[in-house]
């Protein structure tokens, strides 16, 4: 009888003591879980998430928040005679969506605050230039969220859903039980309470 390849040996050694990490992590011994993350991290972060996000920084808080759900969720896993990795891969993808969603939708709000008034929005001195122009676009994140929370919640809600969620005005107007003339000049007063707001927030 042919003996085992030396490489195929390793791999089915390598294999079971994975095995036996998840198990005791599922039982609830977390810290079997640091050699598989630690295994594991370098190949998430160089060929997962790095080109996917493209940002140095915003690579390690995926790989973060990566891993911090692999922990969470262990016990959800099923071994199936394989690498744990491909498990984990699918996490770090999921948290990669979960960045471009909020960047998208954080976009789609400056570009839709934007062009909401064109004429204010051909003002130089307008909020708006402040807000697409920026250059630190995690600052600019932070801003529009704390600008946002601080208006009344009928304001953020017409915003929300009219220029975020991009709903049709009569379905924006009968989810808030008024009449589409009675939204348009919510809206318009949300929008400008809005940019009056941000304008006088002087970035740090």
């Amino acid at each position: 009888m042919a003996s085992e390849p030396a490489g195929d040996q390793q791999q089915r050694i390598e294999l079971e003591e994975e095995q036996r990490q998840v198990e005791e992590a599922q039982q609830g011994n977390l810290d079997a879980m640091r050699p598989i993350l630690e295994r594991y991290a370098q190949p998430l972060y160089a060929t997962v998430i790095l080109p996917r996000i493209g940002d140095a920084a915003a690579a390690e808080d995926v790989l973060r928040d990566t891993m911090m759900v692999a922990v969470e969720k262990i016990h959800r896993f099923t071994w199936q005679g394989k690498s744990i990795y491909p498990w984990l891969r699918q996490i770090a993808i999921n948290k990669v969506y979960d960045v471009h969603r909020h960047t998208k939708r954080t976009r789609r709000l400056a570009d839709a605050l934007a062009n909401e008034n064109p004429d204010e929005a051909a003002d130089e001195a307008n909020p708006d230039h402040v807000l697409i122009a920026a250059q630190d676009r995690e600052q600019q994140r932070a801003r529009i969220a704390d600008t946002m929370t601080a208006l009344p919640e009928r304001y953020r809600t017409a915003i929300t859903l009219r220029l975020i969620e991009e709903l049709p005005r009569e379905e924006c107007a009968a989810r808030l039980g008024i009449t589409i003339g009675t939204f348009d000049v919510l809206l318009f007063r949300a929008v400008r309470a809005f940019r009056k707001r941000f304008g006088e927030r002087t970035p740090e």
